[in-house]
């Protein structure tokens, strides 16, 4: 950039096509004045062509992650030489020496023929944001040039304009390189979302937050207002300076960084291992579960050792869990895992649980000519044979139990290696010494074992 002649840019940029007609009407919402405060969707005004208004935001600037830094690179602003005066114009932003300080005024060294003078008016924002505290004379600053000479031959100054010229710039360069930054939600309005970055408004149109799904007006106001305060990633989807335009999206930022994190997880995780995830959907097949930024599958037969009806009666939306990797396909780039190998497998350990003779409560599961199969509990299901209903003839078990009926029930073979158990309710009915149990036991592995 040549000394002097240093003018704001003039194009505005668009807007990505897919957006581009969906944020133009809700962006013409998003009209806040200088000093509105956030969270106040009745602050909005039409908003003056940049520079002739003071420029927009009062909020203290965020933080940027660092996935964006800070624009680097001022190398093209003007510098005060040592020994030639500087020729300036109106947008000129130079870099100068502070002379003095005090309350009224701020005097900057800029290698012109008299100190420049940065008026009261022009730093509230910088001493509003606190940027002022430890300025002390001979320290280096920047400035925006608002008239090269008054009528005392001093140029006019401006330490707020410096610091919002740097931002846009800032927020320019983040546009054209496409990166993703964040910010906290500060406000909103009848159409979106607000925040600020440096110093500089930005607008978030509801249709471009991923978390609104409400069907009427009212419950898109609540949810909006619910996300004030929260840091949310963004990405910057038309830019206008001039109109003090700023356009954003968290649902294309969040997108685009599931995606990124999505690759390293597949390059990350390992089939076997267990994971902590939070479970984003639940459907009737199954649940999903992000593992920090890509979704992986418990299929409905992983999620429980027992049987179950619907996902949601084992985990719930928004839940945090642990899963199992059980493959990863890095082609189709699906992740399958299972939540019921965490868990220890029930069989393994029955015979720790249960002894023969003992009495317990079972849930008649299913109905079949040979008896009937009750649960003990998750994952572990014993045979009732048609023999141990009762002590009188049945022709079928339906005679005596029905599917959901809670029945007493004595336990009368344990087999964890082929997962077996055999259980009886007529012999639940009466007591039973040692001598009774060695006889079941013995009758059923010889008569019955090939039905169970």
């Amino acid at each position: 950039m040549q000394e002097g002649n240093h003018t704001a840019p003039q194009t505005a940029v668009s807007s990505d096509d897919l957006v581009a007609e969906q944020v133009s009407a809700e962006g013409e919402e998003f009209l806040v004045e200088t000093d509105a405060p956030a969270g106040d969707a009745s602050a909005a005004g039409e908003v003056a062509p940049y520079p002739e208004q003071d420029p927009p935001g009062q909020a203290a600037p965020v933080a940027m992650p660092a996935l964006a830094g800070p624009a680097e690179g001022w190398q093209h602003l003007l510098e005060a030489p040592e020994h030639a005066y500087c020729r300036m114009d109106y947008g000129d932003i130079i870099q100068g020496l502070v002379m003095h300080v005090d309350t009224d005024e701020i005097l900057v060294d800029i290698g012109s023929k008299a100190e420049g003078v940065v008026p009261a008016r022009e730093l509230r924002k910088a001493s509003q944001a606190g940027e002022l505290e430890d300025l002390q004379v001979g320290d280096s600053i920047y400035v925006f040039v608002l008239r090269a000479e008054d009528e005392d031959g001093r140029a006019v100054l401006s330490i707020d304009r410096a610091r919002l010229e740097k931002s846009w710039r800032w927020l320019e360069q983040i546009y054209q390189e496409g990166e993703i930054i964040e910010a906290v939600v500060d406000g909103y309005n009848k159409g979106g979302l607000l925040v600020n970055l440096q110093g500089v408004r930005g607008f978030i149109p509801a249709s471009q937050v991923s978390g609104i799904r409400a069907s009427s007006r009212d419950e898109r106001q609540d949810a909006l207002v619910d996300m004030v305060g929260e840091r949310i990633p963004l990405k910057v989807i038309e830019i206008n300076r001039h109109r003090n335009r700023l356009i954003l999206s968290e649902r294309q930022a969040s997108r685009e960084y599931r995606e990124a994190r999505k690759e390293e997880l597949l390059e990350s995780l390992e089939v076997g291992k267990i994971y902590t995830g939070q479970v984003s959907s639940v459907c009737n097949f199954g649940v999903f579960v992000d593992l920090g930024g890509a979704d992986g599958l418990v299929h409905l037969s992983e999620l429980s050792w027992g049987h179950i009806e619907h996902p949601r009666d084992v985990v719930q939306t928004g839940q945090e869990i642990q899963v199992y990797v059980l493959s990863i396909d890095q082609d189709r780039r699906r992740i399958a895992l299972s939540l019921r190998r965490t868990q220890p497998e029930p069989w393994s350990t029955v015979a720790e649980r249960y002894q023969l003779g003992q009495l317990v409560e079972g849930t008649i599961t299913q109905l079949a000519n040979f008896g009937a199969f009750a649960r003990i509990e998750e994952g572990i299901e014993g045979l009732i044979h048609i023999s141990e209903l009762s002590d009188d003839p049945v022709g079928h078990p339906r005679e005596l139990v029905q599917e959901g009926d809670v029945v007493s029930l004595r336990i009368i073979r344990i087999d964890p290696v082929h997962k077996r158990i055999g259980l009886s309710l007529r012999r639940a009915l009466r007591e039973m010494g040692d001598e009774d149990l060695e006889e079941v036991d013995l009758d059923f592995d010889e008569g019955d074992s090939e039905t169970f």
